[in-house]
C-alpha cells in the first residue's frame, strides 16, 4: 500500500513538473487556447420567429415612421437611394430599398492595425474583444476617487491595451478633459491613441471640418495617403442618430467627409431602453437595428460597399431610477440579442458589453462585467465594445480594471471557443491505457500535456495557489498585482510610438499636448 501511494504521489509530483515545463514554452499562434477571431454563435436568446418577427417589426418602422433630421445633403444621398421625402420633414425607407441595401452591403470587413499582425478580419461569428465608452473621468484606485481624465491617462490606456493579448483593438476610452479646445481634443485623441497602440483604433470627431486634419495627421502616421487608404488603421465612431429615430445632423456629416477620406465607420445607435428606446428588450433591438439600418443605407449611398460596422449599441435603465444599467444581465440579453440580428443580416457588427455599474474593481465589477462579455463572445459579436476597464456605467474608465480584464476576457474566450469533440478528444483509447495495466491516473499522459498548452487558459493574475500557499506567498491582492503591471508597462519605452522624424513632422503641424 505505501510503495503503490509512493509511486502515485511521485508520479503526480513528476507530472505538475512536465506540465509546468510544458506551460512555459511558447506556442505558435494556432495553438494558442484563445486569440482573436474566435468563433461563437452557439448562445441564440432569439428563436428564428423571433427574428423573423423583429425584422418585419423594423421594415415597418421604416416604412411607416422613418427618421428625422437629415442634414440636406444626407436627404440628397437618400432620396437619389430610393428613400422618400415626407411632408412632414422625415426620411422614409420602402422595404425593397432595405432589402437591397442588405443585399449589396459589405459583409467582410477588415479592420486592419499598424502592425498587420493585428489585423481583425469581421465576418459570421468571429469575436473581437476592446475597449470603448468615453469616460470622463479616471478612477484613481489608490484614493478610491474619480478625477478628470486626461490626455496622458488616454495615451497610458492605449500603451497599456497594447500589451494585453485578450485586449484586440482600442475605442477611445476616455474623454481628454485637460484639453478645452474640441478640435485639439480630437486630434489629440487620434495621436495619443495611436502613439500608445499599434493595434486597431477608434474615435470621433467633434465637428466635420476636423476630420480633414485627422486624416492629414494619419496621412503623416502612414507613410502618405495611399498607404492610409491602403490600410486604414483608424475608424470613425459615428453617433449618426439622436434616438428614438432622428439622425444627428452633425454626426452625419462628420460621417460623409470620414467615408470620403477613406475611413471605416461604426454605425453607433445608442438608445436607453425605457428612456429613448422602447423598454422591452425586444422593442429596444427594434428600434437599434432600424436605426442602424437606415444608416446602412446612408453610408451605401454615399459610396457602395465602404466599410460600416452595424453597431447596434442599446443600452438598459434600471426604471426604477431611469439610469443606465450597464453592467444588469439584461444588458447581456440585449447585447446578444443585438449579435443575433447582424448574423439574422450577415452583417460584421458590434455592440456594448462589459460594463460595471459598480464603482470599483470589486465583486459586483466581476460578475457584471463576466456576464455580457461571457454572452456577448458566445452570441458571436464580431466586435464586443467597452470590454474592459469601464465603470460606473461608463462614467469612470480604471487602468488597473483594464489589465483584469484581460484575465476576465481570456475566460470568455475560452468559453465562446466551446467543446471540440473528435477521436482524440473523446480520449477512448487514453482511457483504455490508463485503466487497464497504466498508471490510474492522466497527470502524465502524453494527451495531458499536449491539451494543457492547447485547451487550457491559465490567468495572468488571478490567484488559483492553495490557503496555505496564499498565506506562504504573504496573500497577494489582486489589485496590487494589477497596478504593480500598469507600473512596469508604463516604466518601459512604448514599442508603438512613432519614429523620430515622423513625430516632428506630426508636432509641427498640430499642437500635441502629449510629452515627447
Amino acid at each position: 500500500m505505501t510503495e503503490t501511494k509512493t509511486r502515485r504521489t511521485s508520479g503526480r509530483a513528476g507530472g505538475r513538473a512536465a506540465r509546468r515545463e510544458a506551460r512555459s514554452n511558447p506556442l505558435a499562434d494556432n495553438l494558442r487556447p484563445v486569440r482573436p477571431g474566435l468563433e461563437g454563435g452557439t448562445y441564440r436568446p432569439l428563436s428564428n420567429a423571433a427574428m423573423d418577427r423583429i425584422h418585419q417589426a423594423v421594415l415597418d418602422a421604416l416604412e411607416q415612421i422613418g427618421l428625422a433630421d437629415a442634414p440636406p445633403s444626407g436627404v440628397e444621398y437618400l432620396t437619389g437611394a430610393g428613400a422618400i421625402l415626407g411632408s412632414d420633414g422625415r426620411i422614409r425607407f420602402p422595404r425593397a430599398l432595405i432589402e437591397d441595401t442588405i443585399a449589396r452591403a459589405r459583409k467582410e470587413i477588415t479592420l486592419f492595425g499598424r502592425d498587420p499582425a493585428n489585423d481583425m478580419q469581421l465576418h459570421g461569428n468571429r469575436v473581437h474583444y476592446g475597449t470603448a465608452g468615453a469616460a470622463v473621468h479616471l478612477i484613481d484606485i489608490e484614493t478610491k476617487h474619480y478625477r478628470e481624465c486626461t490626455m496622458q491617462d488616454l495615451h497610458d490606456a492605449a500603451r497599456i491595451a497594447d500589451q494585453l493579448d485578450n485586449i484586440h483593438f482600442v475605442q477611445r476610452p476616455m474623454v481628454c478633459r485637460d484639453i478645452t479646445d474640441n478640435r485639439e481634443m480630437d486630434l489629440n485623441t487620434v495621436y495619443g491613441c495611436c502613439a500608445g497602440t499599434t493595434k486597431h483604433v477608434g474615435t470621433s470627431f467633434t465637428e466635420p471640418g476636423y476630420v480633414a486634419d485627422a486624416l492629414e495627421m494619419l496621412h503623416l502616421i502612414a507613410g502618405g495617403e495611399d498607404k492610409w487608404r491602403e490600410r486604414p488603421f483608424v475608424s470613425n465612431s459615428n453617433c449618426f442618430v439622436v434616438p428614438p429615430m432622428k439622425f444627428a445632423t452633425e454626426s452625419c456629416l462628420v460621417m460623409e467627409a470620414c467615408i470620403a477620406g477613406g475611413m471605416p465607420v461604426l454605425l453607433l445607435s445608442a438608445g436607453q431602453a425605457g428612456a429613448t428606446a422602447p423598454a422591452p428588450i425586444a422593442g429596444a433591438i427594434v428600434q437599434a437595428t432600424a436605426e442602424c439600418l437606415a444608416g446602412l443605407v446612408y453610408v451605401n449611398a454615399v459610396k457602395p460597399g465602404h466599410p460600416a460596422i452595424f453597431g447596434t449599441w442599446p443600452f438598459v435603465s434600471d426604471l426604477r431610477t431611469g439610469a443606465m444599467s450597464g453592467g444588469s444581465g439584461e444588458q447581456a440579453l440585449l447585447t446578444a440579442g443585438c449579435a443575433q440580428m447582424h448574423k439574422y443580416y450577415g452583417l460584421p457588427g458590434g455592440a456594448a458589453a462589459g460594463i460595471a455599474d459598480a464603482k470599483l474593481p470589486d465583486m459586483q465589477a466581476g460578475w457584471e462585467q463576466a456576464t455580457s462579455n461571457v454572452m456577448a463572445g458566445l452570441s458571436g459579436l464580431n466586435m464586443v465594445y467597452e470590454a474592459a476597464g469601464m465603470h460606473a456605467s461608463l462614467l469612470g474608465f480604471c487602468l488597473e480594471s483594464l489589465i483584469l480584464g484581460d484575465d476576465l476576457i481570456g475566460q470568455a474566450l475560452r468559453c465562446t471557443r466551446g467543446i471540440e469533440v473528435d477521436e482524440d478528444t473523446v480520449s477512448l483509447e487514453v482511457i483504455r491505457a490508463t485503466c487497464i495495466g497504466g498508471p490510474g491516473h492522466y497527470l502524465g499522459a502524453e494527451q495531458t500535456l499536449s491539451r494543457m498548452q492547447t485547451d487550457y487558459i491559465y490567468p495572468a493574475l488571478a490567484d488559483r495557489s492553495s490557503p496555505k500557499e496564499w498565506v506562504e506567498m504573504d496573500k497577494p491582492d489582486l489589485i496590487a498585482k494589477a497596478r504593480a503591471k500598469k507600473e512596469k508597462i508604463l516604466s518601459e519605452r512604448a514599442p508603438a510610438r512613432f519614429d523620430p522624424i515622423t513625430d516632428a513632422a506630426i508636432r509641427k503641424r498640430f499642437n500635441i499636448h502629449l510629452p515627447s
